[in-house]
């Protein structure tokens, strides 16, 4: 089954913010996770195999024309459902239940009571707790069958279970860290109700990953990754390295965008760690050449993409030079992750988002074979695989980095000059960060050029017109959601001193105070 770990956990999308926390919640749980729109018919939910069924949230109301709705069918297929306010409303009135307004809205924090023992889902919690709500109509008659086991004051029935049809819901959002006894709801569902095992481990993950390399690639097949350094390419490395030995090659492109000591790092450290070929490609006038006059993100990242791959292509000569006669290399290897699907359009019927360099950014006449290990895990789960299989904790634990690397920090066409100021201000930006202890604190601090944007400035008793630099520092558990990062005033303060004393061309330092959603965490 393509792509298939274990059997999952399918989270169906109806248009929910939280539908990805959802599937992490499951993941937390140590049980697979994935999300599928709410089109899917049941013919394609069932070739899934799936362990169960989540029905997430969304903002219709199941009598609206044009709501989502959950096909009978579904529910026939005798697999193991817990519906989540929207799916818990379409789930009742598919199954014959109520659905209706009782003129009182909820919102936020509310007070959740339980009915006797509150069930398999809800029992020893306290008899009145909060739970964070957020929905206008209501079920007021659960399904034949299903017993209720708690009520809000705006939700008669606000939770109900059946164990016999092995099925569940809540009016509320367990997902949500509002809800404090949120995930022990979900944990109870997914292993008391639906029986899953807790097995999705690292370890497991790890085995199961570099088994279905070795299928894909076979006893024969020859490989190369593209390795950027970073902890996505490094661990997608060492997991094919791990299923098909020599026959990879890892080839590190010196584009041009990269950060300060970045190439001698990868040189030195990777092959340190894993003891993999290296082959480093000098493809600095290419990449420029391609960049040049190219302003417009989405053209930037698309042609970044593109001269990826080619440049795999020229390396491919070199990598069959040590090769027994009439080799050749089929398979391409990448650190995509599942933000990185979701975001590029190709995870739930989702919006394009941006073209990632290594998803919707290739170039249709691609001559390898993708093999792309990761594309279902999330950056922690990244983490914890790479640890499982000895990488040290310098790559595993580093701070995450674009593939199309500074290229898409830089507000405004790409230029050798421009590169080399954002360089310095970024090495800045992180000597400082590392100094203060902080390393462990932030996701990552994007340094943004804006090359198109010039401010007046004063230094040395005189005028400058000079470009902002933007700092973006944020946390974030997978890049799916995000929030800035809350750097003590005294550390902002000496990065924008140095940075406006030692950088040339930069008079003024801003900061990024938005959160993911609305922005996205790099500014193209």
């Amino acid at each position: 089954m393509e792509n298939q770990l274990h059997r999952p956990v399918l989270v169906v999308d109806f248009g929910a913010q939280y539908a990805q926390l959802i599937a992490r919640r499951v993941r937390e749980a140590r049980i697979y996770s994935e999300v599928i729109p709410h089109t899917a018919t049941p013919a394609e939910i069932a070739a899934k195999q799936p362990a169960a069924l989540i029905l997430s949230g969304g903002p219709s109301s199941v009598y609206e024309d044009g709501a989502p709705s959950l096909d009978p069918e579904v529910l026939q297929l005798g697999i193991p459902v817990f519906g989540i306010c929207y799916g818990f409303q379409a789930m009742t009135h598919a199954l014959g239940g109520t659905v209706g307004k009782t003129g009182i809205r909820e919102y936020g924090r509310t007070p959740l009571n339980l009915v006797a023992d509150g069930g398999i889902t809800h029992r020893e919690l306290e008899s009145t707790h909060m739970v964070w709500m957020s929905h206008g109509d209501s079920v007021t008659a659960a399904p034949d069958g299903f017993t209720v086991t708690a009520t809000t004051e705006g939700a008669p029935v606000a939770a109900f279970e059946c164990a016999a049809k092995q099925m569940a819901g809540v009016q509320y959002h367990p997902e949500v860290l509002h809800s404090p006894h949120g995930q022990e709801i979900l944990v109870r569902f997914l292993t008391e109700i639906a029986g899953i095992p807790q097995d999705w481990t690292p370890a497991n993950i790890a085995e199961e990953l570099v088994d279905k390399v070795r299928q894909q690639i076979g006893e024969h097949g020859r490989a190369i990754c593209g390795l950027s350094g970073g902890v996505d390419s490094a661990v997608a490395a060492a997991l094919v390295q791990r299923a098909i030995g020599d026959r990879l090659t890892c080839v590190f492109v010196d584009h041009g965008l990269l950060r300060a000591g970045e190439r001698e790092q990868v040189e030195r450290d990777f092959v340190a760690a894993t003891g993999a070929k290296l082959v480093t490609a000098d493809e600095v006038d290419n990449f420029m050449r391609k960049l040049a006059g190219v302003t417009e993100p989405e053209a930037k990242r698309k042609a970044i993409g593109a001269e990826f791959i080619r440049s795999f292509e020229r390396a491919v000569a070199g990598v069959l030079e040590d090769a027994p006669a009439g080799s050749t290399v089929e398979y391409l290897v990448q650190g995509t992750l599942y933000p990185d699907v979701v975001e590029s359009g190709e995870g739930s019927g989702t919006a394009t988002i941006k073209s990632h360099h290594n998803v919707g950014g290739l170039p249709d006449d691609v001559e390898f074979t993708l093999v792309e290990p990761l594309r279902l895990l999330f950056k922690d789960e990244v983490r914890a695989v790479g640890r499982e299989l000895g990488l040290p904790e310098e790559i595993v634990g580093r701070q995450p980095f674009p593939g199309p690397g500074l290229g898409i920090r830089i507000i405004g066409e790409v230029t050798p000059e421009r590169l080399e100021i954002l360089r310095a201000a970024d090495l800045i930006a992180r000597t400082e960060l590392t100094n203060a202890g902080l390393d462990n604190t932030i996701w990552q601090c994007p340094v943004v050029l804006l090359a198109d944007v010039r401010s007046v400035g004063v230094q040395g008793d005189g005028r400058t017109y000079g470009h902002p630099v933007v700092l973006r520092p944020v946390t974030s558990e997978d890049a799916m959601t995000a929030d800035w990062t809350r750097i003590p005033y005294d550390v902002l303060e000496k990065i924008s001193t140095r940075i406006t004393n030692e950088v040339d061309g930069i008079n003024r330092v801003v900061l990024d105070v938005t959160s993911k959603p609305p922005g996205t965490i790099e500014w193209e």
